[in-house]
């Protein structure tokens, strides 16, 4: 069964979020296809932009607790994302929770529908949002990510663009990412890839000084007591035992 939908549209290569069994969650398998399916659009010399979106109503579920991703493997996704001569532009018309940030975050530009929502609900389960720091720390508000990583509150679009999460948000995402998908199409693709460079390099610069400690972070910490209860007490739809 085939997770990555893929199309092309006037060099802007489509690859679709589609596993709607897990409500579209970075399973082992689904980082696997997406990381194969960007080194092909890598190689690609037609393939202008790339644009990442989903079936259902969810973008990204986050890690899939029952078939979750080598820490390694999504550090390596996102630092494809994030590298990839091509610029990634994520359209969102659901929720995004946990690991889904990161995708966006690892995006070059992200457009959302005003119906989308947002959390990161990684403490709410045990865990830190480790890895996906990587992109999202260089690029987002500091102070809004205090508060969001902390509490695992939901907010919305509006909420999302303001702290730079996303670009732009809009009843229509469709509407919204025209000018911006008609603008790649004009631009030279040796000067889109260079621009891309100057843009991504802080962020480059984080995942080589931080990557090894932030991927044994989230290695030790799914490992503890805190994330197989917290786990286990999301599977079974109940409360953790420390909440007051």
């Amino acid at each position: 069964m085939t997770l990555i939908g893929r199309t092309r549209a006037r060099g802007v290569e489509t690859l679709t979020l589609d596993s709607p069994a897990n409500r579209n969650a970075l399973s082992a398998a689904l980082v696997g296809e997406l990381a194969d399916a960007l080194t092909d659009c890598g190689k690609d010399g037609d393939v202008r932009a790339v644009l990442l979106t989903h079936t259902g109503n969810t973008f990204c579920a986050g890690a899939d607790l029952r078939d979750p991703p080598d820490p390694d493997a999504l550090v390596n996704l996102l630092r494809q994302i994030t590298e990839l001569p091509r610029p990634v532009v994520a359209r969102v018309t659901g929720h995004v929770r946990a690991g889904g940030l990161g995708l966006l975050g690892a995006c070059d530009i992200a457009a959302a529908s005003t119906t989308a929502t947002f959390a990161f609900t990684e403490v709410r389960i045990g865990v830190a949002p480790a890895v996906i720091s990587l992109p999202l720390l260089p690029r987002t508000d500091p102070r809004a990510l205090a508060r969001y990583y902390l509490t695992g509150e939901r907010f919305d679009a509006a909420e999302a663009a303001r702290i730079g999460l996303l670009t732009a948000t809009g009843d229509d995402p469709d509407a919204v990412l025209e000018p911006i998908l008609d603008g790649l199409r004009r631009s030279s693709p040796q000067a889109l890839s260079e621009t891309k460079r100057l843009l991504t390099a802080k962020v480059l610069q984080t995942f080589d000084r931080d990557a090894a400690p932030l991927t044994a972070l989230s290695a030790r910490m799914f490992a503890s007591a805190d994330a197989r209860e917290g786990m286990t007490a999301f599977l079974e739809r109940r409360d953790p035992p420390w909440v007051l």
